[in-house]
């Protein structure tokens, strides 16, 4: 009985995954978010919907994650690095270091690239680090089956990697803060000025000697005084 209840449940959830899966295959745009989505799991079901005729748009790539043990996959990263052209760099092979292009790197490397429908499939893939301004206004899906079971700290992300490899972006979120910092700050015409204003008002060592000049001017008038009766 337990055995035949397992096998319905498993039906059951495969049946549901292909509704799924089929309802967004015969749409004709799809946008993604990768954020806290498995890259590898993520990127095979976007491959099914680029050959199936889809124009899948990813978002938010710097925030997939990568599954096992961070120093081992950085290291792997740098590793794979090292595999140039005997003769001249120029020929290749090129390896990906910003989030969007290992992404995309990965897709192409599920889909049949040489062939025709392989081409035309990579050509409808677009992908984006964080999210762009024409796609804010749309809605972004989650595939399912993608997301991270335990806590992010336990994955590696690709900014991360990316970092390592050599990426010197910056994200989205860090534009931002970076903007409201400098907002705050002021400007180059604003400190020449405040220069200009502290430079016209005393310091406090000129302050103490006009004080002490002042106090000997009026010693000096006070003793030149005589009174009236002693011409």
């Amino acid at each position: 009985m337990e055995k035949g209840f397992v096998s319905l449940v498993k039906s059951r959830g495969q049946g549901q995954n292909k509704s799924e899966t089929t309802q967004l295959q015969n749409r004709n745009e799809v946008i993604v978010d990768a954020t806290d989505c498995i890259a590898g799991r993520m990127c095979s079901r976007i491959s099914k919907l680029l050959l199936n005729g889809n124009r899948v748009s990813v978002v938010n790539s710097e925030n997939a994650m990568l599954s096992g043990d961070r120093y081992m996959t950085i290291n792997l990263y740098k590793k794979y690095l090292e595999i140039s052209s005997v003769t001249n760099p120029i020929h290749g092979p090129f390896h990906p270091r910003r989030p969007d292009t290992i992404l995309t790197r990965m897709v192409r490397g599920m889909i049949p690239k040489t062939k025709t429908t392989g081409i035309e499939a990579f050509k409808r893939l677009r992908v984006y680090i964080g999210v762009p301004e024409e796609l804010k206004n749309k809605k972004a899906e989650v595939i399912q089956n993608t997301k991270i079971t335990k806590a992010p700290s336990k994955y590696t992300s690709i900014a991360e990697i990316a970092k390592e490899i050599g990426w010197h972006g910056v994200l989205r979120n860090e534009t931002k803060q970076q903007e409201k910092h400098d907002e705050s700050q002021p400007t180059k015409q604003q400190t020449k000025q405040q220069e200009k204003h502290d430079e016209s008002q005393p310091t406090k060592q000129q302050t103490k000697q006009q004080s002490g000049r002042s106090e000997i001017d009026r010693k000096g008038k006070g003793k030149g005084k005589q009174p009236k009766g002693t011409q």
